[in-house]
């Protein structure tokens, strides 16, 4: 009888110890969703900005001899840019960007785009940030717009699908006309490279290294910055309101919980 009544006050115990740790991990996920919810942007400033600069870390590591990292970076980063040298910045060199012929010089004589990419630099020209200058423009224009715009957001009336589609537009054609110039008449050979149609309606207004070539202060350059600006606002006000509603709902929803419960927050 004895060890029956210990037996069965020993489950008695354990169901009893079930019974309030399951309601107190239970409110520990709770107090950790309530945080989030609370500073969900914080956290996504935090987390984007590591994202933005990890490309740049590439080049500190090729320039510190730790090749090993600053090739790792770049492996990852091909998932998400072409990383072509002659559309990207360079650091630690001589200047920021360089000329697709420059880059044959240094490489290799192609125009391949799989080969092109290859290059990461060297100690007299630098090292290649780990994605291309239209990527800088559109990721750390998500970071910027978020910081600026962040503090506004439950003021800020939500940008229609339409207006987000109407900023994207611009990088839509800009980057479909490269590609489709590319295409058509190779890197470094396309209506996109010398942009001879832009000359001809500006009656050539402007010097000839503004049209031709992908460098820092072409006409290109210029259109990847802008457009990747205007999608990375169009992005962030579309998305900024609609994602603090929710999290603001799901705020709420945890405080009525607590409350109807009786437990501090």
């Amino acid at each position: 009888m004895t060890y029956y009544k210990e037996a069965g006050e020993s489950q008695s115990v354990e169901k009893s110890e079930l019974r309030t740790a399951e309601p107190r991990r239970a409110a520990q996920l709770n107090h950790a969703v309530y945080w989030l919810s609370r500073h969900w942007l914080l956290g996504f400033i935090i987390l984007w900005g590591t994202f933005n600069l990890l490309p740049w870390l590439a080049p500190v590591f090729m320039e510190a001899g730790w090749e090993a990292g600053g090739r790792a970076i770049y492996t990852a980063y091909t998932f998400l840019c072409h990383q072509l040298p002659q559309r990207s910045f360079f650091v630690f060199g001589q200047r920021p960007m360089y000329e697709l012929s420059e880059i044959q010089a240094a490489w290799q004589n192609t125009e391949n785009p799989l080969l092109l990419r290859q290059f990461t630099g060297n100690p007299e020209m630098g090292w290649k940030v780990a994605w291309s200058d239209r990527m800088v423009s559109l990721y750390t224009g998500i970071l910027l717009w978020a910081i600026v715009l962040g503090p506004w957001r439950r003021r800020l009336p939500r940008l229609p699908l339409w207006g987000f589609l109407l900023l994207a537009l611009p990088m839509v054609i800009d980057g479909g006309t490269h590609m489709l110039s590319d295409m058509l008449g190779g890197i470094g050979g396309g209506f996109r490279y010398d942009n001879a149609w832009l000359a001809s309606l500006t009656g050539n207004a402007l010097a000839p290294s503004f049209y031709a070539g992908d460098g820092l202060g072409t006409f290109n350059s210029w259109m990847r910055l802008m457009t990747g600006l205007l999608f990375s606002l169009g992005g962030v006000w579309y998305a900024l309101p609609a994602l603090d509603e929710a999290f603001g709902n799901t705020e709420r929803a945890v405080e009525e919980k607590f409350e109807r419960a009786g437990l501090p927050l």
